[in-house]
């Protein structure tokens, strides 16, 4: 096994531009919910429905060189186009199950899916999804890694940094869930939905509330928790013997967004922010106008 090295901690530090650690976290005990493809063993690990332990495919945190992912997220932040900002703030916009939402929706309109089976395969999506996010809650606060803006407190991110842990990525574990999930019902749509998920949890480091690793081990565990799910769903019989699923084999070319970056379900959501943020119109942060202020405390970058 590697060596285990210790790292800073979420509870430690306050974001770019805050005084103080974050004082109120997103759900901590959300890693105890209930979840539908996964259940719980007597000393709390996670199983199979058939009872078989799950092991995750995710490094441990205390393996990954945090600041030589900070750096990369520095020369993103240097580097950043306005096409990666509008990514950014596309898949940004509300929960990682936003986005999912009208990409099902579209492919059960292009294949024509009657009523029972469109409801099975949003029921198995959202059903993956849940569990994917339990999963990378119970992870998140079980890690307590960082954020990029608390590594670097001159770092200005492109969307709001969200009030919780950052190792593993939740839209990139919903992504590899949803990608795989899917890709099961649609296997003619696989190559369209797996660049999608990449692209999901890649938004996540040009946002730069995530560090790179964050997102690529993010999506190797949904997708394993994707296919935890379609194993499942495989043993599925009707009264006749027969499986209940029959995949869409040939594709019709499902005209899936983006592009265009436009929200197919807008909503003006609280865009504010007491960290520092980037203006949408500009390269430029906020930084200068709090640097400005006597009260703000003055920056330096946790880098040893």
């Amino acid at each position: 096994m590697a060596n285990i090295m210790p790292y800073p901690l979420w509870t430690d530090l306050p974001y770019a531009g805050e005084r103080l650690p974050p004082e109120s976290s997103v759900e901590p005990s959300a890693g105890t919910w209930d979840t539908y493809f996964l259940k719980r063993s007597q000393a709390g690990k996670f199983e199979t429905l058939d009872g078989k332990p799950v092991e995750f495919d995710i490094l441990h945190p205390g393996t990954i060189d945090w600041y030589g992912q900070l750096k990369k997220v520095q020369r993103v932040a240097k580097n950043l186009s306005e096409k990666e900002a509008i990514v950014a703030r596309y898949w940004g916009a509300g929960p990682p199950s936003k986005q999912w939402a009208p990409i099902v929706d579209r492919l059960i309109d292009t294949y024509g899916v009657e009523a029972p089976r469109a409801g099975r395969i949003l029921g198995a999506l959202f059903a993956g999804i849940n569990d994917a996010l339990v999963v990378t809650w119970y992870l998140k606060y079980k890690w307590l890694v960082p954020r990029p803006n608390q590594l670097d407190d001159q770092l200005a991110t492109v969307i709001c940094t969200p009030k919780h842990p950052s190792y593993p990525s939740g839209h990139a574990a919903v992504s590899g869930a949803a990608e795989t999930i899917l890709s099961y019902f649609f296997p003619g749509e696989r190559r369209r939905l797996r660049q999608l998920a990449e692209e999901d949890a890649k938004s996540r480091l040009y946002a730069l509330v995530h560090f790179p690793v964050d997102n690529e081990q993010g999506l190797r565990l949904g997708r394993q928790i994707g296919r935890i799910v379609v194993e499942q769903l495989e043993k599925d019989r009707g009264r006749d013997g027969r499986a209940v699923d029959t995949p869409y084999r040939n594709s019709r070319g499902a005209d899936i967004a983006p592009p265009p970056y436009e929200q197919s379900f807008p909503f003006d959501f609280d865009q504010s922010c007491s960290s520092l943020l980037r203006d949408e119109t500009s390269t430029e942060s906020n930084y200068s106008r709090r640097k400005s202020n006597p009260d703000y405390p003055q920056p330096k970058l946790y880098l040893e």
